[in-house]
């Protein structure tokens, strides 16, 4: 099985243009983009879907609460478990369903719902929860083996780690700030892909 890797967008780490930087992601070979930008109302987040399904096409999946109103039209979302937990008919309404899970029961809740994969995290010390000790390479082994779905690892991930998070069993990794912030995403998305061979 292929080893993905998934882009998690935040606007606010890159300092050019970010529909052009999706645009760079997606030409670069990211499998998936996921629009995580939760500061956004519902009106905010529709228009930058549409902006970033012209860069993204296919490879765009959508994020949180803010993605619900848009499932018609784009199928593909990520969402906290609670959420799917409290509304499972959302499963009826995505062709492709993520979900974030913290430990080997939420993943297996997750999987119960019907979720595609999972993202599980936060694996390494990470500026998005800054002070807070990453849950380790045990943590991402024992919730990929807990399920038959495939596990996403987020949190901290670089080329320096990556081959240890396949070797943990993730079926992929998720990367924001390396991605967001890094002078060329094509180069970045290069290095993360000779770290696997």
């Amino acid at each position: 099985m292929m080893f993905r890797i998934i882009c998690v967008t935040n606007r606010k780490l890159c300092s050019g243009d970010f529909i052009a930087r999706l645009s760079e992601i997606s030409r670069g070979g990211a499998d998936y983009v996921i629009l995580r930008e939760k500061d956004l109302n519902e009106v905010e987040y529709a228009e930058l879907a549409e902006r970033a399904l012209g860069a993204c096409g296919e490879r765009l999946v959508l994020h949180g609460t803010g993605a619900l109103p848009l499932l018609r039209r784009l199928p593909r979302v990520h969402l906290p478990l609670a959420v799917l937990g409290n509304n499972p008919a959302l499963r009826r309404e995505a062709e492709l369903l993520g979900v974030s899970v913290h430990s080997s029961e939420e993943a297996k809740r997750a999987e119960a719902l019907g979720a595609d994969y999972a993202t599980a995290g936060h694996v390494f010390e990470t500026d998005c929860k800054r002070g807070v000790p990453g849950r380790g390479l045990d943590f991402l082994k024992a919730t990929a083996a807990s399920v038959r779905i495939p596990v996403y690892a987020i949190g901290g991930i670089s080329a320096r780690n990556l081959a240890a998070v396949r070797g943990a069993g993730a079926a992929g990794a998720c990367v924001m700030s390396g991605l967001m912030s890094c002078p060329s995403a094509r180069a970045e998305l290069e290095a993360l892909r000779r770290a696997l061979a």
